[in-house]
């Protein structure tokens, strides 16, 4: 599946940056950076180049203004998206700002995806958002379900690769460890980084089989 000199690109909001501006190689040390230590041990012989392109607070409609810039001009072989959790969030904690809800979400990420194909011999991932706080019935987790919904059905329409990465923290809190697994229900501590990175990592593998 991966070829010799392959470009990976993950991008997304802040989970996905996670420390790629004060990292000197621009990965961070968030699940990016798991998932670039993996590949990277995994495949030595491939020298792989891979990109963190996390910027904080995104929505996809801010993808949608940088998407030439941080994916299409690096003419990627992969690309990867986490998008979608401060889409929902907003409506909750910025309700007086103009607001990305599903329908919108939706048709922009889809014409974000029709347009890499066109332009890019990629191969799409597509993470499902995580989680907004860590109680599963949580008003912002319920505002949350359409946009996951929308992601399943992009991932099915364009043949991408699925990461279940919200059914992952879903599955761990029904375990009820009292472990926390972010710093305040959105962003990541390093056992969630290991979740998202783990349910990349699976995904991943399991569509080369």
């Amino acid at each position: 599946m991966l070829k010799q000199d392959d470009t990976f690109v993950l991008i997304g909001d802040s989970i996905t940056e996670n420390g790629r501006f004060e990292d000197p190689q621009g990965i961070g040390i968030g699940y990016a950076a798991l998932i670039h230590d993996y590949l990277m041990v995994k495949h030595p012989e491939l020298h792989l180049a891979i990109y963190n392109r996390g910027i904080s607070g995104n929505r996809v409609t801010d993808l949608e203004d940088r998407w030439q810039q941080d994916v299409l001009d690096l003419n990627p072989d992969w690309v990867s998206i986490s998008i979608g959790v401060n889409d929902a969030w907003s409506q909750t904690k910025h309700p007086d700002r103009e607001q990305v809800y599903p329908e919108l979400f939706e048709e922009i990420y889809d014409r974000l995806l029709r347009y890499t194909l066109e332009k890019t011999n990629a191969r799409l991932i597509l993470m499902e958002p995580t989680i907004i706080k860590e109680e599963l019935d949580s008003e912002e987790n319920q505002t949350l379900k359409p946009y996951i919904e929308a992601v399943h059905r992009l991932a099915t329409k364009y043949d991408a690769i699925l990461v279940p990465t919200n059914q992952a923290f879903q599955t761990y809190l029904e375990a009820e460890s009292n472990v926390p697994v972010t710093t305040d229900g959105v962003h990541m501590n390093s056992k969630g980084d290991v979740l998202m990175a783990t349910a990349w990592i699976n995904a991943f593998n399991q569509s080369d089989k």
